[in-house]
């Protein structure tokens, strides 16, 4: 019999932990913090190098450019995938993101204008370690155990997301920006030795497939473009993306017509970042996983679309920049902890090449598609003179089109045994395990 740890014991108040599952789910918590701790100390290096070098509307065509990056980078990762076992992948790809800091570092040291290609390099690294930790975590889970824990290790990004915050911004004044990065490499070291504590932990975790098994040799893209059920949730993401990068745009433009004072503005923006990570944290902690276990994974999808279709609908006949503000805290506060412990769970069911491969393609290529496409919206409004309310009512359709997708992903997950795959692609045989 399993005896009750101490950990088990805390992280039950959080979400139902059964005994032994404390100490797992407790180190991928603290790993998820570290990544996210690191991401969030070069986030603000990353803004201020390249805004030195070049001006706001570079740095924006710089952030879409990252979509043809990853047209280059998911097919080299899924050969990786397919030649290495889960850890070795995982340790490789963490090494070479500390090395690519190290060397950074050194150029900026010798005096080299690196802002542009860090600002790109930057956008790599913070989807991809995070994509390939949340793999991980659907590795080691089996569906039920995941839609219980989740919201558990989901903690570790809030918390890593509040802490880097408030770290960075002491260390950009005590050791300046490009110390910073080798802060940030330190903690990727870290995050390696929590991989491996957690590995040799749980073994193969609870799946069938042992974590030594080579994967096949089949892209993430062609997974995506084969299995209706990848392919949808990848819609999700665009949508998503789309809906709430758009929506930061609305404020922002709500700002820039009620506000000059640019103290004001930096005051606003401060507190309004720290009421989204607060709210994000006190739902991650106390509401996502008594969502999930309530209403379902699959469900839980229409939390977050629901919330914008609502504000944005609001917005369209009422465009005060105090409700843009309300709007978007709740917008983001949602986001940032049920949709993504939600999203992150809905590969629970898949094979490991949907794992390691087709989420890596989904959160990284789909994920910067949603921010070109609303970059696209953004220029077509300019150019057609919107205001705050033809935004915000293009926003409401971009939602309904989002709620179409997630209630495809649950009709699909009601009615195809969790199976997920398409019976006639030829890829399935390779089923997904629940």
């Amino acid at each position: 019999m399993i005896r009750r740890t101490g950990s088990d014991r805390l992280l039950s108040a959080f979400a139902s932990v059964r005994n032994g599952e404390g100490p797992t789910a407790l180190l991928l918590m603290a790993n998820l913090f570290v990544l996210m701790t690191a991401y969030y100390i070069i986030k603000p290096v990353r803004d201020s190098l390249i805004l030195a070098d070049v001006s706001p509307e570079i740095k924006s065509y710089a952030g879409a450019a990252g979509v043809l990056v990853f047209l280059l980078i998911v097919p080299v990762y899924g050969r990786l995938a397919s030649r290495l076992n889960r850890v070795r992948l995982i340790n490789s790809m963490s090494v070479f993101f500390a090395a690519n800091l190290v060397v950074f570092y050194l150029l900026g040291q010798l005096g080299m204008r690196i802002g542009i290609l860090f600002f790109v390099w930057a956008g790599v690294f913070s989807l991809l370690l995070v994509a390939q930790f949340w793999a991980f975590a659907n590795d080691l889970y089996t569906q039920e155990q995941g839609g219980r824990l989740f919201a558990v290790i989901g903690i570790g990004s809030s918390l890593g997301a509040i802490f880097g915050a408030a770290l960075a911004a002491r260390l950009f004044v005590r050791i300046g920006a490009q110390p910073m990065m080798l802060v940030a490499a330190v903690l990727l070291a870290f995050s390696i030795v929590l991989t491996n504590r957690i590995h040799r932990r749980d073994g193969d975790g609870a799946g069938a497939c042992p974590s030594d098994t080579a994967l096949k040799p089949v892209g993430g893209f062609q997974l995506v473009l084969g299995r209706r059920y990848l392919f949808l949730i990848a819609l999700v993401i665009l949508l998503s993306n789309t809906v709430t990068t758009t929506g930061e745009f609305i404020l922002g433009k709500s700002v820039s017509e009620h506000v000059t004072d640019a103290n004001r503005i930096g005051v606003f923006y401060a507190d309004y970042y720290f009421q989204v990570n607060l709210l994000s944290a006190v739902l991650q902690m106390f509401a996502v996983s008594r969502i999930t276990r309530r209403i379902g994974i699959g469900p839980a999808l229409f939390v977050l679309p629901i919330l914008s279709f609502g504000g944005y609908m609001v917005l369209s006949y009422v465009p005060l920049l105090s409700f843009a503000r309300a709007i978007k805290i709740v917008e983001n506060g949602a986001a940032h902890s049920i949709q993504n412990t939600v999203r992150h769970a809905l590969f629970l069911c898949t094979s490991r090449e949907a794992k390691y491969k087709g989420k890596t393609a989904i959160d990284s290529f789909f994920w910067r598609a949603g921010d070109a496409l609303s970059a696209l919206i953004v220029f077509a409004g300019t150019h057609l003179a919107f205001d705050v309310r033809g935004f915000a009512r293009t926003n409401a359709v971009m939602t309904a089109a989002w709620l179409c997708v997630v209630a495809a992903i649950v009709w699909m997950r009601l009615t195809r045994d969790e199976s997920h795959v398409d019976q006639t692609h030829p890829l399935a045989n390779d089923s997904a395990r629940a």
